[in-house]
Parts: structure tokens; C-alpha cells; sequence
């Protein structure tokens, strides 16, 4: 397979060339609770942005609709509100959007970049991952032929094939590394599911997609996305796009080390608000787990906003240990 980079229709060519500026965004999925340490994120996503004096955008990453839980969009835009984390335009939804993700599978497919994968997910599951990793896709079926119809039932999974060589992004926090983060496109990240077999658009192309259409210039979220930057990133360079800086923060983790969860029922804003905590004091406690406030401090994100340079937080980031 000989592939060469996308070559857009004009109009999906604009759609993803927005003005790059300074701008964030916050992108939850509609699956439940936010807890404390999503609530962080999108605090420390908002600082970031209000600092340089850019646009904060709220997108709700609800593609994969049975994982959506009733009433979870409501309490995410309910406790956003609540914390003073007000957000520029209208709410975006990725369900919304189904049109030009689809748009821009369908020209990736024309340019030869992306083959079908039949492998299941049971096979998938034998791959061993050194050392703990995630597993790396070996590409069994990259030399499959292009038979995209069902076959036993079954439709395949649509692959980008990627090019051997490091995929690096920008990254702030990562000053042991002169501010760049890298992982190797076949030995850490492999071909990448773009559509899933059951026709759901993967994750990896709308947020791709999202953050050049928007014009997104900065991410922030927890680090154990650290390995679907650089999937994102493949999918941004075959559609010729510049992609975003990333800042990725350590976890929130409880009394015992474990990571906050949704599913674990994981701290939330009823939580403390049952214990009498208002808005002021939840903010206090979220910016002093980042040494940005001294403990048991209230104040409101507007004031915290006024009392930081982003020096500061990116100095309070850079040595917030994991």
C-alpha cells in the first residue's frame, strides 16, 4: 500500500484550517459524575486559557451513545457553572458533528491511507504488551486486500497505516524533554482504528478533527491519555494539520493511591456540597492540590484567575508530583 497525504475537497480543507489563536477546550463524555479530578482538569484548563486571554470552548464527547447516561450532560454544564468555569459560544456536541467526521473518513479512504482490519477483538487480546504497556496493533491486516463489505456477518474496522518514525507534540510540562513528548508510531502507537466495525467513528478521528476545526491550540487533560496523543497526532499530520500544545497532569488519586473514577463513584460536587462546602471553598481545595492556594483557602475562579501569572501555573504544574 502506497499512501500519500490527504488530499481534501476544499470545503473540509476550510472546515479544518479555523485561525489558529490561543484556544481551549474542556471535552467530557456524558457517562456519568464528573469527580474531583475531572473538575480540576477543567479548572486548570480554563486558567491556561483565560491567561493568554483566549477562548475557552465546552464539547461533549458523546459519539460512543451506549456509554451516554440520562442527565449526565445537565450535571456537567450544572457543576461547570457552579465553579465559575464559564465557557465562550454555544455548547458543541461531537453527535452533532457525525457529518464532516464522515466527510473526512471518506477522502482519508480515497487517498489510500486507511485499509479494512478484521481482526476481533479476542485476537486483539492475545497481542502480549511488554513491560504493562498498550498493546500495539502488529498490523496483520495491512496487506489484507481492500474488501470493505461484510464478510461473515461482519464489517471490518476502518485502520490509518502509519508511517514508520517518532510522532512528537508540543509539551509544556515535559521539561526534562525540552518541552516535547514523543512516541515511536510502530513500536509504541501502531495503525490506528479510525472506524470501529460496528460503525461508530472512533474516538481518535473526531477528536482529531474536532481540535483542527476548532482551532485548538492548547489541550490539558489527566496523563493517562498520554498514549492517545500521539494516535490524534497521526491523524492531524495525514490531514496535512498543525496540532495543539498538550498538558498533560498526573492524576488525582485517593487516600489508598487509586485514580478518581466516574464508574468508582470517585468524589464529586453533591458529595462536598452534602458536607457544606460551597463553591469558593471547592475551588480553594482544587487549586491547593496544586500548590497554587495554601490549604483551606475560598476563593472564587475569577480570583484565582487575578492572583496567577501563567508562569506560576506552569511552574506549579511542572512540580506537581503524580
Amino acid at each position: 500500500m502506497h499512501a500519500q497525504l490527504a488530499v481534501l475537497p476544499e470545503h473540509l480543507q476550510r472546515q479544518l484550517s479555523a485561525p489558529r489563536g490561543c484556544r481551549g477546550r474542556y471535552a467530557p463524555s456524558p457517562t456519568g459524575r464528573l469527580h474531583l479530578g475531572n473538575l480540576r482538569t477543567a479548572l486548570v484548563s480554563w486558567l491556561i486559557t483565560r491567561l493568554q486571554g483566549g477562548e475557552w470552548l465546552l464539547r461533549i464527547d458523546d459519539l460512543d451513545t451506549p456509554r451516554n447516561r440520562p442527565g449526565a450532560e445537565a450535571s456537567i454544564l450544572r457543576d461547570l457553572t457552579w465553579l465559575g468555569l464559564g465557557w465562550d459560544g454555544p455548547l458543541i456536541r461531537q453527535s452533532e458533528r457525525r457529518g464532516l467526521y464522515a466527510s473526512v473518513l471518506s477522502s482519508l479512504r480515497r487517498t489510500g491511507q486507511l485499509y479494512p482490519c478484521r481482526c476481533s477483538r479476542r485476537m486483539l487480546a492475545d497481542i502480549s504488551a511488554p513491560h504493562g504497556t498498550t498493546p500495539v496493533y502488529p498490523g496483520w491486516c495491512r496487506d489484507g486486500g481492500v474488501d470493505w463489505g461484510l464478510r461473515d456477518g461482519r464489517l471490518p474496522s476502518w485502520r490509518l497505516q502509519l508511517n514508520s518514525g517518532p510522532l512528537c507534540w508540543p509539551e509544556p510540562l515535559a521539561t526534562a524533554t525540552g518541552g516535547q513528548r514523543c512516541l515511536d508510531a510502530q513500536a509504541q502507537v501502531g495503525d490506528v482504528v479510525l472506524r470501529r466495525a460496528d460503525g461508530f467513528i472512533a474516538y481518535h478521528l473526531a477528536t482529531a478533527v474536532d481540535e483542527l476545526a476548532l482551532g485548538i491550540s492548547d489541550v490539558v487533560r489527566g496523563d493517562d491519555l498520554v498514549q492517545a496523543t500521539a494516535p490524534q497526532l497521526a491523524v492531524m499530520q495525514a490531514l496535512v494539520g498543525q496540532s495543539p500544545r498538550y498538558w498533560h497532569l498526573p492524576l488525582w488519586r485517593d487516600g489508598d493511591g487509586q485514580r478518581l473514577s466516574k464508574r468508582d463513584g470517585g468524589l464529586d460536587l453533591d458529595g462536598l456540597r452534602a458536607r457544606g462546602l460551597d463553591a469558593a471553598a471547592v475551588v480553594g481545595r482544587l487549586a491547593a492540590t496544586l500548590t497554587l492556594v495554601n490549604p483551606g483557602s475560598r476563593l472564587s475562579s475569577t480570583e484565582l484567575l487575578q492572583e496567577l501569572s501563567l508562569d506560576q501555573l506552569v511552574a506549579a504544574l511542572a512540580g506537581c508530583p503524580a
